[in-house]
């Protein structure tokens, strides 16, 4: 599949390390030490996953190479939707009123985004579509527990669109040759260590060892995959983009691979984790800067357990 447009909205608020000293006893320094994260991107007042996502798409339109009306599936894909009835799915085609397409929600927690674009791979396989919208937006902070000492520090909040289609639209498009996923509930605490329970306690990760220690293992293994599948090493990808938790993550991927880690892509000291929007939305932020031959791997990590990843060449 091609990649025809991608667009971003980052809420402008940034929360800063200090914040949570006076909430939670954590200091800027133990925060940015263990999570490599200085500041979170927060969502304002009046804004929500719905409006976020919205604007993302609205940012991507004026680089489609079709009318939007064109699109015959859209898939929104994330964790924290502000409704799980009416999804932003359904709110996208009544915004821009995109009459023909089929409208779905898909949730895998992190890897939500890796997922929806497995999903789309498969209607483009069956014939039942040929251009799709992925709208993936994370309002973390509206659940998240500031005072949880154990990921209340982590969260930020920010939207990312792609358009693809089956077929080339316009020359000079990347294609998407490559898309991988897997559950893994049966490994470590699975299910046991995230959860987001919204009349309980909303996010907690009450097992951020076992979290850590899989996210390291698994997003190597995605992308082993995903560079066996195009019959290429990981050495021959310029870029690599990991799903945006924590930096001491990304240096123990790096370490594994023995590749320096300017090769990895980041936004997380900025934003902080901004769940399954996050690493296509640091994709999203450097496409232009994309040369053309380049090849860009995506590895993710989620709750519940999940993994997945995709690779783009440019």
């Amino acid at each position: 599949m091609y990649i025809n447009a991608t667009g971003y909205y980052i809420p402008t608020e940034r929360v800063s390390n200090d914040h949570f000293f006076e909430i939670n006893g954590l200091t800027s320094d133990w925060i940015l030490q263990r999570t490599g994260i200085n500041t979170r991107s927060k969502a304002g007042e009046g804004e929500n996953s719905d409006t976020m996502g919205l604007e993302a798409i609205r940012v991507a339109i004026p680089h489609l190479p079709y009318d939007i009306k064109d699109v015959d599936l859209i898939v929104s894909a994330c964790y924290s939707p502000r409704d799980t009835v009416a999804t932003l799915a359904h709110v996208a085609q009544r915004e821009f009123k995109i009459e023909k397409a089929k409208a779905l929600y898909i949730s895998s927690a992190c890897s939500s985004f890796s997922n929806a674009l497995e999903v789309v791979e498969g209607y483009f396989a069956m014939g039942k579509a040929t251009k799709a919208l992925v709208v993936c937006s994370e309002h973390n902070t509206y659940y998240s527990n500031e005072s949880d000492p154990k990921c209340g520090h982590l969260w930020g909040d920010a939207a990312v669109a792609l358009f693809v289609s089956k077929d080339l639209q316009k020359e000079g498009e990347a294609e998407i040759t490559s898309i991988y996923t897997r559950g893994l509930g049966h490994i470590g605490k699975g299910p046991d260590a995230v959860h987001l329970k919204p009349k309980e306690d909303g996010i907690t990760m009450p097992e951020g060892r076992d979290v850590f220690m899989h996210a390291c293992k698994y997003m190597v293994e995605v992308l082993e995959h995903l560079t066996s599948d195009n019959q290429m090493s990981i050495d021959d990808l310029n870029y690599i983009i990991c799903h945006q938790a924590n930096m001491r993550i990304v240096a123990n991927v790096a370490h594994q691979l023995k590749l320096g880690e300017d090769r990895f892509l980041n936004n997380i000291r900025e934003l902080g984790n901004t769940g399954s929007a996050s690493a296509m939305l640091v994709l999203a932020q450097h496409i232009h800067e994309m040369k053309k031959g380049d090849k860009v791997a995506v590895t993710v990590f989620g709750g519940g357990y999940s993994s997945g990843g995709f690779l783009v060449k440019f």
